[in-house]
């Protein structure tokens, strides 16, 4: 029998031929700039921690310091995104239903946290919620304290992931259509009614993926938290904080370990960013 790869025409090898060595440019540096900024960099993190024997990955990583610092970076990230996955909302709600005074540059005032160094912001806050603060003196006499603790580390999680979900969720409110509100109002609907039923349903995704964007933003988050926490072991020392100070003590092994558990986790908040977008697509007309 003959082999029927053997039987193609010249035609038909030189078109294949043309589809693998014309490749389009954008296609070849996108490629090529993914490989070299994000794969390999991943791929030799993994690669460094794997050298470990399991049982030398599975010490590190479960070290009791190590475990604190989970319960410190993810609890506290998850708490500071919840909260803003509400205020968010709130925030840009207000942005895009009211019109009042300035309100362009408080508009533009929420993207602060991107452009402001997070060394200047863990300054600003620790300054302005330490005990002799603006608002750290208020607090101090009712037994709260802010900065250098956790409840700082929280302050500052929540004043660098605020823009994600204004920002995720500001184009979709501009998107959603005044009519249906106004039918469901027609038909007899409360405003809260109105807006459980009819206005966040096609709003849930785009805050969830914004709480999920936070969330990932505040976990990799050091040069503001590192300023405002104390840094101890069992109080508020947060993992990124954790894997400089293994850094230091020339502790790379350690450092791999600690940055893979968190790599691995950055991977999941990815996976459900994109559950997410997906489960938004059902409100796409």
């Amino acid at each position: 029998m003959t082999n029927p790869t053997l039987t193609r025409s010249p035609s038909t090898w030189h078109n294949g031929l043309d589809r693998v060595t014309h490749v389009s440019w954008p296609w070849r540096i996108t490629w090529a700039y993914l490989i070299v900024m994000l794969f390999l960099p991943t791929a030799a993190m993994i690669l460094k921690a794997s050298t470990l024997a399991p049982a030398d990955i599975w010490r590190i990583a479960t070290d009791p310091v190590a475990l604190s610092t989970y319960n410190v970076t993810f609890v506290t990230a998850l708490i500071a995104s919840g909260i803003n996955g509400v205020a968010g909302l709130v925030v840009a709600w207000v942005l895009v239903r009211y019109t009042f005074p300035f309100k362009r540059i408080i508009d533009a005032a929420v993207d602060l946290p991107f452009a402001l160094p997070t060394a200047v912001a863990g300054l600003t806050i620790a300054s302005v919620y330490s005990s002799n603060g603006w608002i750290g003196s208020l607090l101090a006499p009712l037994g709260i304290t802010v900065s250098f603790s956790r409840l700082g580390v929280g302050v500052a999680m929540i004043f660098i992931s605020l823009p994600f979900v204004v920002r995720t969720v500001q184009p979709v409110l501009q998107d959603l259509e005044p009519e249906l509100e106004e039918a469901a109002w027609c038909l007899g609907a409360s405003r809260w009614q109105t807006f459980w039923r009819v206005v966040l349903p096609p709003l849930l995704p785009a805050v969830l993926t914004g709480i999920a964007l936070g969330f990932a933003r505040a976990v990799g988050e050091y040069g503001s938290v590192v300023i405002v926490a104390s840094n101890i072991p069992f109080k508020d020392l947060i993992a990124p904080v954790l894997v400089f100070q293994r850094l230091e003590q020339y502790d790379y092994a350690g450092a791999t370990v600690i940055g893979t558990v968190l790599l691995v986790a950055s991977l999941v908040v990815l996976l459900i960013i994109n559950i997410l977008q997906a489960w938004g697509r059902r409100y796409d007309v």
